[in-house]
């Protein structure tokens, strides 16, 4: 079975109050409209950090990050393209930047920054969603 690696980060951003990135991608192709994270997929020679830090830069524009170090989560689905199942895996990093301004790539049609409660009922996957729950849960201990 085909299988997909990409990687991407959970990102924010200190505004008197931690607020996280959306993505608003429109329906269109095999796409349905959604609200996620930035990720893409991992490059032949590349390895996760890196191809996370690219496609951040590529999708949202940011460039200028920290990474949190210690938090890596995983989710996993599969889907069916030209007839094949493919086994899907995402990458997410947390990481902290002190961009506001979000320039979107031709893949997307929008971005949000929103507090926890708000990013959470955005965002359209309950892989996601998860991800961000153990991103919001790290990042409250971790400032202590």
């Amino acid at each position: 079975m085909p299988k997909e690696i990409s990687a991407g980060a959970v990102i924010f951003r200190r505004d008197g109050e931690i607020k996280y990135l959306l993505l608003h991608k429109g329906a269109g192709g095999i796409y349905k409209d959604s609200w996620t994270f930035p990720r893409g997929l991992v490059e032949a020679g590349e390895d996760e950090e890196r191809a996370a830090r690219r496609e951040i830069g590529e999708e949202a524009g940011i460039t200028s990050l920290e990474l949190i170090p210690g938090f890596r989560e995983v989710t996993s689905w599969f889907y069916r393209r030209d007839g094949k199942t493919i086994y899907k895996e995402a990458i997410f990093y947390l990481a902290e930047t002190k961009i506001e301004e979000v320039k979107i790539s031709s893949e997307h049609i929008g971005y949000l920054w929103l507090n926890f409660e708000d990013a959470l009922t955005r965002s359209t996957f309950k892989g996601a969603r998860k991800v961000l729950e153990k991103a919001n849960e790290f990042l409250l201990k971790y400032n202590k």
